[in-house]
């Protein structure tokens, strides 16, 4: 026997394994834990309440100006000891290009939301039956990130002393990072462990590249966090070392949900499933009324003609 498929409005995929939800006994559990149709109010509430108190929780933990530098220069010393501290030089040498730094400092600002934001509306709109599954690995993400800036306060590069860093926001005078310039005392500063400019940004690319159909599209999904970490250290606003600790988090992310939902969001069906008592479309031909010459002739069935008789 071949492997069970399901077939959707885009062709067949693979049938999904028994969900934890299918498992779980009735009641509240069972119904959360099973994909149903997003409700485009509630999430447009829920993105927009969950970002305010990220931000109020982040910008609420103390900066620690002292413990952040501190082990800002730990971790400096540790990436010189493995080998992999090219930060500086990385940061140098874009720099000195004008058009492509200050790209780098808008690139940092503005796409670190525009492109999460939407990948959440292309998961509401073409994959409803996996939106809430990678919208709870987003959520989740952020939840850990909140708990490293608490627990391990760490400087950007661009505020270390006794480097040469340049904060390139500063040098050039754009407006690109909430963290420098005239913006500077809206945000924590010292909140750079872990990275979730690259968090958020794996998990728009990981979405991209498996959810995506066309070639050129999941291409894109692949190069945007490379570009994303490559941005993140020319600008001095991370460590290599912070994007580990993105995606630690990440990881993290995906594992409660697999947990949830018995499966990773990606496995789970593109379209949301049926609730259970829902009334089923009629099958084709079902309840039909037979045509009303096929019905007369049940009544009244023909006579069966005579032979002539004789002369």
């Amino acid at each position: 026997m071949g492997d069970a498929t399901v077939t959707t409005r885009e062709g067949p995929e693979e049938a999904v394994p028994h969900l934890v939800a299918e498992r779980t006994g009735p009641g509240l559990l069972r119904r959360l834990r099973t994909p149903r149709r997003p409700r485009l109010w509630f999430e447009i509430l829920l993105i927009a309440v969950s970002y305010w108190t990220y931000s109020l929780i982040r910008n609420a933990v103390p900066e620690q100006r002292a413990q952040a530098l501190s082990n800002a220069d730990w971790l400096w010393r540790l990436e010189h000891a493995l080998g992999i501290a090219v930060e500086e030089s990385v940061n140098h040498a874009v720099n000195g290009v004008t058009w492509l730094i200050v790209g780098m400092n808008y690139y940092y600002a503005t796409l670190h939301f525009v492109v999460t934001l939407a990948v959440l509306v292309w998961l509401f709109r073409r994959h409803p039956g996996r939106y809430a599954a990678t919208r709870l690995v987003l959520f989740v993400t952020t939840g850990v990130a909140l708990v490293g800036y608490y627990l391990y306060p760490l400087a950007p590069p661009r505020l270390m002393t006794n480097t040469g860093f340049i904060d390139t926001v500063l040098a050039h005078d754009t407006w690109g990072s909430m963290a420098s310039g005239d913006l500077k005392n809206m945000s924590n500063q010292y909140a750079a462990m872990p990275s979730m400019h690259i968090g958020w940004s794996v998990w728009s690319g990981l979405t991209i590249f498996i959810l995506a159909r066309t070639p050129w599209v999941r291409v894109l999904g692949l190069l945007y966090p490379v570009a994303t970490l490559v941005v993140i250290v020319a600008t001095a606003n991370h460590f290599w070392l912070d994007a580990v600790g993105g995606l630690i988090c990440l990881a993290f992310g995906y594992a409660v949900a697999r947990l949830w939902y018995g499966a990773l969001p990606y496995r789970l069906p593109q379209a949301v499933p049926e609730r259970p008592g829902a009334a089923k479309p009629p099958s084709p031909g079902a309840g039909v009324a037979p045509a009303p010459a096929a019905a007369e002739e049940e009544e009244n069935p023909p006579v069966p003609a005579r032979a002539p008789s004789g002369p």
